[in-house]
């Protein structure tokens, strides 16, 4: 009886602690980009799932964009059609962008839409080129070393960047209480196709809505400091300072400048969070701890 009831004491006390961040939230618009081991492991999928339609209950309005990297990579493999990354981004012939649209907006999208579906949620899946949501041009990428007297210009193929948003249909669905999930696919002035990184669409998504935050999930507890401690609450321009000292570097560059930028097109905050934590988002948006790390464009104390 003494566990029954210190169980519902925990339950009553993370309520109350959740109310006002769900007040604060209520009509807000989150896009969350759903990936990483989040996606790998069954228990995360469910938890996931639930903390969507959990959102969307409470008068939140979720926008999920996703990835699919490995499961690109996999069927690839089994096709016996070679991967070659440059600069981190996949080099996408016309066969590979097959596969890629064949997994991103069929398989992968499609478990998720279902997965939410079976919570109680009502998720529509959608590609880049469902009534033109994500337009795009193919990205251009050179690279210039001390030698060459001009950059050179090399083509990773069907692999492209954001140029608008249709954020006409996402105002539709979510007045509709639908939840979008999006495949990171966008379409070219003539139908063409686009292999895009999912958290630059996420961010685009974001920033097209003026969303309340964009979170991106990740196998990391957060951007960390040369100790190796979690840093949060940061201002645009105290990230501006870790790029610039090296506290920023590598993979983590693009997903945070990614974020910088979101906030910068006005997003109120973005947030990188630890995906293989249960209940990650919930845990980011209703508790007094967090998740992971915030930046947001409020001015240095």
């Amino acid at each position: 009886m003494t566990l029954e009831r210190e169980a519902a004491t925990n339950v009553a006390k993370v309520l109350s602690e959740a109310l006002p961040y769900i007040r604060r939230f209520v009509g807000k618009t989150l896009v969350i980009k759903y990936g990483g081991n989040a996606m790998e492991s069954d228990d995360l999928k469910e938890g996931f799932a639930r903390d969507i339609v959990l959102m969307k209950a409470v008068g939140i309005n979720p926008v999920v964009v996703h990835g699919g990297g490995p499961q690109i990579g996999d069927l690839l493999k089994r096709l016996s059609i070679e991967s070659h990354f440059i600069d981190g981004m996949r080099v996408t012939d016309a066969a590979t962008m097959d596969v890629v649209e064949m997994v991103l907006g069929g398989q992968v999208n499609k478990d998720i839409v279902n997965l939410i579906n079976r919570h109680g949620g009502s998720a529509i899946g959608l590609t880049g080129k469902d009534a033109e949501l994500i337009r795009a041009r193919k990205l251009t990428v050179s690279r210039q070393t001390p030698e060459m007297t001009q950059p050179e210009i090399i083509d990773i193929g069907h692999v492209g960047e954001v140029t608008g948003v249709n954020t006409d249909l996402l105002n539709m669905l979510a007045k509709g209480d639908f939840i979008p999930v999006i495949a990171p696919i966008g379409v070219g002035p003539k139908g063409e196709s686009y292999n895009i990184n999912a958290d630059l669409v996420a961010g685009k998504v974001a920033e097209a809505l003026k969303a309340e935050k964009l979170m991106l999930l990740t196998n990391i507890a957060g951007l960390m400091d040369k100790q190796g401690e979690v840093l949060t609450g940061l201002s645009t321009e105290q990230v501006n300072e870790l790029i610039a000292d090296g506290t920023i570097y590598g993979g983590m560059l693009p997903k945070i400048k990614c974020a910088l930028e979101a906030v910068q097109g006005g997003v109120t905050s973005s947030h990188i969070i630890d995906g293989r934590v249960p209940n990650a988002v919930l845990l980011e948006i209703f508790t007094d701890v967090g998740n992971g790390t915030m930046i947001s464009n409020r001015k240095r104390p």
